[in-house]
């Protein structure tokens, strides 16, 4: 099915704003780490959707730089379910064929749950199938930041002349440069905003906000959302001939 979905239109790359959780929980009147642990539960349904969909890249947003404002009880809660679900999911998406990156600023995660990163994506580096990529502690102005920094210390080393700076330099230094810019973004939960997320990679990409609060959100959903984009007129600034 996925060569035929790609054939009609459906995105490469999908990223997702998954949003919700805490609302999910309170409404069931449980403290906001059980709408978490949905959560996370919720992205391996999702991820395994990827390949009948014709879905190659699947990019989540997990954790923002901008998170840290959160309670001290949340913030330490959210990182216990980072350190788990990374250990409980290493193997399972071995066996499922998919290949885990991480992206975003490490220097504030602790050491273990940064070794568990760089184990799931030391022994998933094999994987040709569906490309996972976690946003963890992840600001997509701070991401700039940080690439504009390494971008003029190879400038001031003499190793890129300024004239040959461009519109495709930046994106070389960027944390997804290995990634193709995503098709489709999608947001749960009602809010329309991007919030800090993938601003320079998704300059062009389609999005779709959706009521559904995050664990709740359905592979069928997901599907009809990518059935929607395969309807859309991508012009990409020009006009049909």
């Amino acid at each position: 099915m996925g060569s035929e979905f790609q054939e009609t239109g459906g995105p490469r790359h999908v990223a997702i704003i998954m949003d919700g959780n805490g609302r999910w929980a309170q409404a069931r009147n449980r403290p906001r780490l059980f709408g978490h642990h949905a959560g996370a539960r919720r992205v391996r349904e999702i991820v395994e959707a990827c390949p009948e969909n014709g879905v190659k890249y699947l990019t989540i947003f997990a954790f923002s730089t901008e998170n840290w404002k959160r309670t001290q009880i949340e913030v330490a809660g959210l990182m216990s379910l980072f350190r788990r679900y990374i250990f409980k999911e290493m193997q399972e998406f071995v066996r499922r064929n998919v290949r885990v990156r991480f992206i975003g600023d490490r220097v504030k995660l602790d050491q273990k749950l940064c070794s568990l990163m760089d184990e799931a994506e030391e022994l998933t580096s094999h994987c040709t199938g569906t490309n996972l990529t976690v946003a963890l502690n992840y600001g997509s102005r701070d991401e700039v930041a940080r690439a504009t920094k390494r971008l003029a210390r190879d400038v001031a080393d003499g190793k890129l002349r300024p004239e040959d700076v461009n519109e495709e330099t930046l994106p070389k230094y960027l944390d997804t440069r290995v990634l193709p810019d995503p098709d489709l973004v999608i947001r749960t939960s009602g809010e329309a905003r991007i919030s800090n997320f993938l601003l320079w990679q998704s300059a062009y990409a389609e999005y779709e906000f959706v009521e559904t609060l995050w664990p709740d959100f359905s592979a069928e959903e997901f599907h009809r959302l990518l059935v929607s984009f395969g309807s859309r007129d991508r012009r990409f600034g020009g006009i049909k001939a």
